[in-house]
């Protein structure tokens, strides 16, 4: 179904180097709302060394929001220590392209987590199966 993401998780945080490499993923499209922060804006507890541990092992990380509040995606971005793309319009082509050469990765070798199924899985969907989706609740 094109609606279904590849993995459910509890949070972003239970994406593994291990799960990656299975899948050959080098990169990852990280979602800023209710993924990397919370209702309140509080950054996951623990995020920013599991960000440290996954590019220490080679992946890269890009934050891809749809926000139009360019000072929370930012505030975000410094204190993980990792480039953003903002107002992405998920789900359009353009913010994921943006972001694909940024990382300069093949879209097969990109993951994209987020809390929503219409913006951050259904691209991935629709873009005949290229992306790999995670779906966190948090």
């Amino acid at each position: 179904m094109i609606l279904y993401p590849k993995t459910y998780l509890n949070n972003v945080k239970e994406i593994t180097i291990e799960l990656l490499k299975e899948n050959n993923i080098k990169g990852l499209l990280l979602d800023v709302d209710n993924t990397l922060i919370d209702f309140n804006h509080k950054i996951l507890e623990g995020a920013k060394e599991w960000c440290e541990a996954l590019k220490k092992e080679g992946i890269k990380l890009c934050i891809l929001s749809n926000t139009n509040k360019i000072e929370k995606v930012k505030r975000v971005a410094k204190e993980l220590d990792l480039p953003y793309i903002n107002f992405a319009k998920k789900p359009f082509k353009s913010g994921f392209k943006r972001a694909t050469n940024l990382l300069e990765l093949n879209a097969e070798n990109i993951a994209v987590a987020g809390d929503q199924i219409m913006t951050d899985v259904f691209r991935r969907k629709q873009n005949e199966n290229v992306y790999n989706s995670y779906k966190t609740t948090r």
